[in-house]
């Protein structure tokens, strides 16, 4: 996820945490370990089990290398997910999780039929070619875009773990040349917005924040973008591509089946996206 200066107000916290990236803060209710970095893993641990406490988060969960892994599982973390090739386009990335809550441990059964049923139904259609409406001109999007942009993220999105709806945000992050934008406009109104979150030293990217005006859904627009994305980031080099989808939106996880990703997990009870915590789940391509 995205990477920024700490956060104020209600925003959760993005700081270095003995000698590692970490996200937290009531918004999501967790504690989000971004990088391990080179700090010692077992103080690490104990580091974020007592910040969890003290500040009462209901999760930890983190991206880290697999031989990082038993140290986490011996202080009761699991794994929820994978992606393989993260790590230079080579070693995997384990998604491992710690429950503070038992509540927050389980998943809505019935959200996980529903996708159970779209994945059997992915498997007979998984070469659906993405949409690529004429009526509509893809964009990369740029710093003049920013106001329109965060204008988009507030309509779509009730809440969002980072605040997408600050156009000062919005133009850190182009800044940072880890975020890159692109959009979707009829004439000159911007009507769909998706990032490409990069970690150019790693050659991944997370295929995310993809927002659709209401009266511009079902036509595909996301798969459009999604297209667009996807070669941008082949031409910058990156091998490995991941998205963290919303379990309760076939509509998002299908277009990310149809586009040939691979559903390896999911983070339960994780992200506070439009108004309440949900559970997320993770595919992932190799380019």
């Amino acid at each position: 996820m995205r990477g920024t200066k700490e956060g104020t107000m209600n925003r959760d916290t993005i700081e270095i945490f003995e000698g590692s990236l970490i996200q937290h803060g009531k918004l999501n209710n967790r504690i989000y370990l971004l990088k391990t970095g080179n700090s010692d893993v077992e103080r690490l641990i104990t580091g974020l089990d007592n910040l969890a406490r003290d500040k009462g988060y209901t999760k930890i969960f983190g991206k880290i290398r697999p031989d990082l892994l038993p140290y986490f599982i011996s202080d009761g973390f699991r794994a929820e997910a994978f992606i393989p090739g993260f790590f230079g386009g080579k070693e995997d990335c384990i998604i491992a999780s710690k429950f503070l809550d038992k509540n927050r441990a389980v998943a809505d059964k019935g959200e996980l039929r529903k996708f159970i049923e779209l994945l059997g139904n992915g498997k007979n259609n998984s070469k659906v070619t993405a949409g690529n409406n004429t009526r509509f001109n893809s964009h990369n999007l740029q710093a003049e875009d920013a106001k329109a942009i965060s204008e988009v993220f507030t309509q779509v999105f009730a809440s969002y773990p980072f605040p997408v709806n600050d156009p000062g945000y919005i133009m850190q992050t182009m800044e940072n040349n880890h975020s890159r934008y692109f959009g979707i406009k009829e004439g000159n109104e911007l009507i769909a917005v998706s990032t490409a979150e990069t970690d150019m030293e790693e050659k991944n990217a997370e295929m995310t924040d993809f927002a659709v005006l209401p009266r511009y859904r079902g036509q595909k627009l996301a798969g459009q973008l999604l297209s667009v994305m996807e070669e941008a980031m082949k031409s910058a080099g990156v091998k490995t591509l991941y998205t963290i989808a919303r379990l309760k939106e076939p509509g998002m996880n299908k277009t990310f089946i149809n586009a040939e990703y691979r559903y390896s997990g999911t983070l339960v009870n994780n992200t506070n996206i439009s108004g309440s915590i949900e559970s997320m789940n993770i595919f992932y391509k190799k380019i």
